[in-house]
């Protein structure tokens, strides 16, 4: 019997220095008070499992790194008589081909042989059918690779519903694809969530998870793990949701009772136009299995390949490898733009600020149809430096919720960050009030261009120019922006603007999702911006800052009202 141990004071789980720490080729995770004699017992129990496919099934003590037992030991390590302390979760963040599903295998069957809860429920859930079936292959495997024979007689396997039950207390092992009931009938002591990178893009993943968490918080000892790579499109729903709550923890600016263990590069490196996450000195850092499951060498193979086939193709492989997150998809045929996008952010910008900043202002405004998004672009021109901020919005019909559920969890994100507003059924029209009041606040600021200040995409328009014109917005401010290869001047405009550093924007991951749809067509001598893939992947809001571009390429003139930056001294940071 294990002697019982006093329970700390609650610790904190920022890890500040967790690229540091990555570069010294330590796992970065908090420095934890443990209980030691678990997390001993638990890393010994690990260590004895066998490897079921490689060759002479070696121990996972010979085989597997000392970043997994350092997981381990925080997992089990946090648990005192009983009852499971600060860390009743954990995100493990880690590139593909550094044995993420045989650890998360050798994991659960750990907790299996460790648990005291008669009768306990202990779920592995994987994205996918097949997933799943890996999960349970490899968790069978380690029982039959066992040469003493000790695992074979402890669990019972039954292959048709995918559980392994240990005879000597009733508790279970249950490997699950995950949907809307996967939690039918089960009260689980722990769960371990295989690639929730995949689950994100459920509509209902948000909903199941927090029956997980419902379930589980039943049981003292009770445990949440997530096990992922990071995603091969732009973090959207569930998984974005749990990476944000990981890494705001990572960086000690909440508290929380997950602990985030995540192999990732630092923004600066993973956002740079120049893409220096692909000199291969930074990999090593990001590859915790490095020299046993995969080395350097092998991918290096592989990325020459990626290279060869364009910049989409290399943009999926360092998602998946290095856990580079896809924010701006840079590819053969995007726009150019998009490579300079990211570096152009200034997050203080709002409307207002915007509004205060800038010695004129003009609108843009495209889309609108049920299936896709109204945006709207202000762009003013700053009074001290003559570059160009832009702020935008979007607006949506909930019809695209129902028609695009592919995209809904990501809508819902946007929605949740301010930058996407989901009009209901019984408010049709309130994106045209939405829209036509953002253009009155900068109308009753005196910066409203005096003429040629409100560019609208042709098509499909009245009813926002009869709302614009109720709010006082004359035929002479509202001009047609045609579309299409017309618009080339602004789109290049933009381009030079983003890359010499004289252009500006907030930062949204609206802005951010709609840079990486657009698809840049040559067309004679001009280049016509469309969608990368039909019916998903919205461009609206950037469109309308083409056409704002438009207009303040025309030079427009600033209106009489007075600056603040007239009156009020200006600091220069």
């Amino acid at each position: 019997m294990m002697a019982a141990a006093i329970k700390p004071e609650p610790f904190p789980l920022a890890c500040p220095d967790w690229w540091e720490k990555l570069q010294r080729f330590e796992t970065p995770i908090a420095k934890l008070e443990l209980n030691e004699p678990m997390a001993n017992a638990a890393v010994g129990i690990f260590d004895n499992l066998c490897l079921p496919d490689v060759p002479g099934t070696p121990k996972l003590g010979e085989a597997a790194g000392e970043w997994i037992r350092d997981v381990i030991r925080a997992w089990m390590g946090s648990v005192w008589g009983g009852v499971r302390s600060i860390i009743r979760e954990i995100f493990l963040l880690v590139p593909k081909k550094n044995a993420k599903t045989t650890n998360g295998a050798a994991m659960m069957i750990t907790a299996l042989l460790m648990n005291k809860r008669p009768r306990g429920e202990f779920l592995l859930i994987g994205p996918t059918q097949a997933i799943a079936d890996t999960a349970f292959s490899q968790a069978v495997g380690i029982i039959q690779a066992d040469i003493e024979g000790v695992l074979q007689k402890r669990f019972k396997i039954q292959e048709h519903i995918k559980t392994i039950e240990d005879l000597t207390n009733g508790a279970k092992l249950r490997i699950k694809t995950f949907d809307n009931k996967v939690m039918t009938g089960v009260k689980p002591v722990g769960v371990l969530i295989d690639e929730i990178h995949v689950i994100g893009k459920m509509a209902y993943a948000a909903k199941v998870i927090a029956q997980i968490r419902g379930g589980i918080i039943a049981n003292p000892e009770g445990f949440l793990i997530f096990i992922t790579t990071q995603s091969d499109e732009p973090p959207a729903g569930a998984f974005k949701s749990e990476l944000e709550y990981a890494r705001n923890i990572r960086d000690g600016k909440i508290d929380g009772d997950m602990l985030p263990i995540l192999f990732e590069m630092p923004f600066e490196i993973q956002a740079d136009e120049n893409q220096p996450w692909r000199d291969t000195k930074f990999w090593k850092f990001v590859l915790p299995n490095a020299g046993r499951s995969i080395t350097i060498e092998r991918l290096e193979g592989e990325f020459n390949k990626a290279v060869d086939k364009g910049d989409d193709a290399l943009a999926l492989w360092g998602s998946q490898h290095l856990n580079i997150e896809i924010g701006i998809a840079i590819n053969a045929t995007g726009w150019a733009g998009a490579r300079y996008w990211a570096g152009a952010t200034d997050e203080s910008l709002s409307l207002e600020s915007l509004i205060e900043r800038s010695e004129v202002i003009v609108i843009g405004i495209d889309g609108g149809g049920l299936d896709d998004l109204l945006g709207l672009a202000a762009v003013g021109r700053c009074e001290i430096t003559k570059d160009y901020l832009f702020w935008m919005r979007a607006w949506a019909q909930s019809d695209v919720l129902e028609k695009r559920k592919q995209i809904a969890s990501m809508l819902h994100d946007f929605e949740a960050d301010g930058d996407l507003v989901i009009c209901q059924p019984d408010e049709p029209t309130r994106d045209i009030r939405e829209v036509a009041d953002a253009v009155e606040q900068v109308l009753l600021s005196g910066k409203l261009a005096e003429k040629h200040s409100v560019g609208l995409d042709p098509v499909g328009v009245a009813a926002i120019i009869d709302e614009l014109a109720g709010r006082g917005i004359t035929e002479d401010q509202m001009v047609a922006v045609f579309q299409g290869y017309k618009l080339a001047g602004a789109v290049w405009g933009m381009e030079r603007k983003l890359k010499d550093g004289t252009l500006w924007h907030a930062g949204s991951k609206l802005m951010n999702w709609c840079v990486g749809n657009a698809k840049a067509e040559q067309r004679g001598n001009a280049v016509l911006i469309t969608k990368q893939a039909a019916g998903k992947a919205k461009i609206d809001p950037l469109c309308a800052a083409f056409n704002a571009m438009h207009l303040m390429s025309r030079n427009p003139a600033a209106t009489s009202a007075v600056s603040i930056y007239a009156t009020e001294p200006v600091m220069m940071v």
